[in-house]
């Protein structure tokens, strides 16, 4: 086994780049920015999917896929959306490559310059809005609930696996309207259903709220977000819901004709999540010893290691779990029963630990001959012996009690890192320590951008639940209506 992971408290960054890598959930690729998503992390991505691509058509959303090349001059039609993703936009001009006449491997074939360039997609808002125009004619044609899964390029300066990379997987919705209630509605049920994943899937609470001004999705009316905690007292936005009004209809000139027999711009929506969500379940749960894994995003959610000492004691041990992992497997728990001789019980159960299986089992000859098995909790790190007749309803109920305790500890742990701050002072102080703000905000954006500028903390959101009480701004000290959430973030 390597060396131990870096502490969070010595150094959370370090830990968190280690973990990834040790845990062999991605590295970084050929590519600067980019990374390589290797199979046991891909394996959460795909959990991951799989229950929200169930959520999605449960609401009756359907899939499509979209090209992954945009005309340029489609991102100039909606001038805050350009605005919005210029700087991160890589850009193709050419598409044949020559040997090089002077021997140094091939170039860029100068003759093969594209008549227009192209955007390699940051977003697909525009694509789509172009498409929707051959698509839309009557209100009988709407409304349209679209979703893709798609990689996407944003070329950062400063990545991190799976929190800030050049290029990333997420799914991207967008949806076209009759009315602006129903995008509305849309924009709302969409976040409603990003908050059930992270709290249901991902034990992981978040905070439901609206996004500033500032903090807006280019070329949205309304931007809906939900805001985690990391353990670190940092903020990670999750995941995204915005209300694009009639912005993107305008620009690509997307009517339809109503029940009124009147030509109408359709009303639109987009939201998205994307690998993003790995990082935040990595950082919600995980310790010094390795991920700590919610049983319903766990890739292998039970491991089975023998201890034994030749074929014959493996075989008895063997009569014994192969009927356990029938039976689990049939309960649709996923189980792996580690029968390979490469490595030491020991050096497996430091491996399951890094990975993040839940649940951890371990048999030997004695405890065949005392009809017991051992079980470990990731979670708690806790070890008890038990009857093994009793084993399968053990495991069914520890991987239930599993997802609700971490899901109370990280509830608690923002509960404990969450404070009412009422003074400039005061936030100064707190905003070192970490943890959410919940202050008095003037509204103004150039108050927003001196508090970013003095303490780098954002208004993560503007809480959907939060009651309108009159206050003092804690910078200007001018009137407000209500608090906001202020924090550090990802």
């Amino acid at each position: 086994m390597s060396k131990s992971l870096p502490s969070r408290a010595e150094n959370y960054s370090e830990w968190y780049n280690e973990l990834v890598k040790r845990a062999d959930l991605a590295e970084n690729s050929a590519v600067r920015g980019c990374m390589i998503i290797k199979p046991y992390g891909y394996s959460i991505w795909e959990k991951m999917q799989r229950a929200l691509d169930d959520m999605f058509k449960e609401t009756g959303h359907v899939n499509a896929y979209f090209p992954l090349l945009i005309p340029k001059s489609f991102l100039s039609k909606e001038a805050s959306h350009v605005e919005g993703f210029a700087k991160e936009c890589a850009v193709v001009t050419h598409y044949r490559l020559k040997n090089d006449p002077n021997g140094h491997g091939v170039i860029v074939d100068p003759d093969a310059k594209l008549e227009e360039e192209l955007i390699i997609r940051p977003t697909s808002e525009t694509v789509i809005w172009s498409t929707y125009k051959n698509w839309v004619q009557s209100y009988r044609d709407l409304p349209i609930l679209m979703n893709q899964w798609a990689n996407v390029m944003r070329w950062e300066m400063r990545t991190r696996l799976f929190l800030r990379t050049a290029e990333f997987l997420w799914q991207e919705g967008h949806t076209a309207h009759a009315t602006k209630e129903e995008a509305v509605d849309e924009t709302e049920q969409m976040l409603n259903i990003y908050a059930e994943f992270a709290e249901t899937f991902m034990a992981m609470p978040v905070i439901k709220g609206r996004k500033t001004a500032n903090e807006r999705f280019a070329g949205a009316e309304d931007t809906y977000c939900i805001e985690a905690m990391m353990q670190d007292g940092k903020a990670l936005q999750a995941g995204t819901s915005h209300f694009l009004g009639q912005n993107f209809a305008k620009a690509f000139d997307v009517k339809f004709l109503n029940k009124a027999n009147q030509q109408e711009f359709v009303w639109g929506t987009s939201w998205g999540v994307s690998t993003r969500l790995m990082g935040a379940l990595i950082m919600a749960h995980s310790d010094d010893q390795g991920l700590v894994l919610p049983p319903k995003l766990a890739p292998i959610q039970v491991v089975i290691v023998p201890i034994y000492k030749g074929e014959e004691q493996l075989n008895n041990i063997k009569s014994k779990i192969d009927p356990l992992v029938a039976a689990l497997k049939k309960r649709g728990i996923s189980v792996k029963f580690d029968v390979s001789e490469n490595q030491s019980p020991g050096f497996k159960f430091a491996e399951y630990e890094l990975k993040g299986v839940p649940v951890r089992l371990a048999i030997g000859n004695r405890d065949i001959e005392n009809g017991t098995i051992e079980l470990a909790r990731r979670d708690t790190r806790v070890k008890t012996s038990l009857p093994f007749e009793d084993i399968e309803q053990v495991i069914v109920d520890t991987l239930d009690d599993i997802q609700t305790s971490i899901y109370q500890k990280a509830l608690d742990f923002r509960a404990s890192n969450t404070f009412d701050v009422n003074t400039w002072d005061e936030f100064l102080v707190k905003i070192e320590e970490g943890g959410f703000l919940s202050a008095h905000w003037d509204g103004s954006p150039e108050t927003e951008e001196k508090i970013k500028e003095l303490t780098k903390a954002t208004i993560r959101c503007i809480p959907l639940d939060s009651q309108e009480v009159a206050g003092k701004c804690i910078l200007t000290g001018n009137p407000s209506k209500q608090r906001v959430i202020f924090a550090r973030a990802y």
